[in-house]
This record gives structure tokens, sequence and C-alpha cells, in this order.
């Protein structure tokens, strides 16, 4: 991207973000996703982070058996591992692992996630899955069972078996999905998220 358009891009946004912010009515929600995407909605919001689910990210497995017992692993100490050719904090909750990849040090990580997850408000919750890092048909399957209100999953291809999926344009030719934070070429200012009207989900509550 040259410089110019990523300016242009980064100018065009600003505007387009206050107008989503203007839109959103519900403003003590917690967003819960297994990437970075949902720190990006929520910056792009200017929202507080009332979620520990930030700047990191897991694996859909995991991530899905958080889900059918949110509150208990959220009760839980996280401890921290190591895995080859993996240079960042990695957090172990019970069974399953966090990959803190935008952290400098366990110290960081820790500490954000305690603090942020006393800020969840299971009373607006906003549960969102994005299909990659390995997620199997088996886990949107499993991801679709969870009883949460307001979920949705993110995928590259449709799937109207799937009453949570949202099809993200634009990626059909890869695996899975890919950063649906960046801004779509010949789109100024237009994020590939922003196919999915994520102000009025929030405020369909």
């Amino acid at each position: 991207m040259s410089r110019i358009r990523h300016k242009l891009n980064d100018k065009v946004r600003v505007v387009i973000n206050k107008m989503y912010q203007q839109r959103l009515t519900n403003r003590d929600f917690s967003l819960i996703c297994n990437n970075c995407n949902g720190a990006f909605i929520l910056h792009d919001l200017g929202m507080r982070f009332n979620t520990p689910f930030v700047n990191l990210w897991m694996k859909p497995k995991d991530y899905i058996k958080m889900l059918f017992d949110l509150k208990g692993y959220m009760e839980e100490d996280m401890t921290f591992v190591t895995e080859e050719n993996i240079d960042y904090p990695i957090g172990q909750i019970k069974d399953i692992r966090v990959y803190f990849q935008h952290y400098h040090d366990k110290q960081e990580a820790a500490q954000k996630w305690n603090e942020r997850k006393k800020r969840i408000n299971y009373d607006n919750l906003f549960v969102l899955l994005v299909d990659k890092d390995g997620c199997t048909q088996d886990d949107l399957i499993c991801f679709e069972q969870l009883n949460f209100h307001n979920k949705v999953i993110f995928t590259n291809k449709p799937h109207p078996e799937l009453k949570s999926a949202f099809y993200i344009k634009g990626f059909e030719d890869k695996e899975s999905i890919g950063d649906c934070f960046a801004f779509v070429p010949n789109r100024i200012g237009k994020k590939y998220y922003d196919q999915f009207d994520y102000v009025g989900w929030f405020n369909h509550t």
C-alpha cells in the first residue's frame, strides 16, 4: 500500500469511526473474540476494553471450550508455559492456552488479563469467533451450540447451515479468513469487517 493511500485510508477511517460511534447506543457491553479483530472493533468504536480478550489469540477448540464455562475459567488463576518457536507469553488456564502475541512479557499479560476480566459484563455479552487458526467444521458446529444470545462467526465462505455464520467477502482464495481489520483494496477507509453491521449488532440487545 502506498504512503499516500495509507494516509487517505487513515483520514477517511477517522470519519467512519465517528459515524459508528454516534450510532452506538449500547455502551456497556463486553466483546469476547478469539483474536485481534475484537480489539480492533472496540478501538474503532472508542470503547474501553471491558474484556480480557485483547491483543491475543486462542486456538478455536480452546476458545470454544472456555466459552462453555466462561465464568468458571475467568475465576481460575493463570500460569505461563512455553512452546517451541514462540517467543511471546503463553497463558495456561486449566486445560486451555491463551497466546499473548502483542505483549512484552508475562507480567504485562497477566496484569492486563486480570484487570480486564473484572470488567466483563455477563449481562451484556457479545461473542465472536473468527474462522482461522485451524478452525474446523466441528468447531463451527460446537460454537453454534453455545448458549449465548449474541454470537457470530466470521467465515470466508457461506455456511447456510449455521445460523451464527456471517460470510466476509474477500478471502475466498484462502483456506481460512484473513485479517478482517485490514483495509479493503479499492474501498478507501473501509475494513473487511465493515461488511458486518457490528454497531447494529451491539445495539440489538
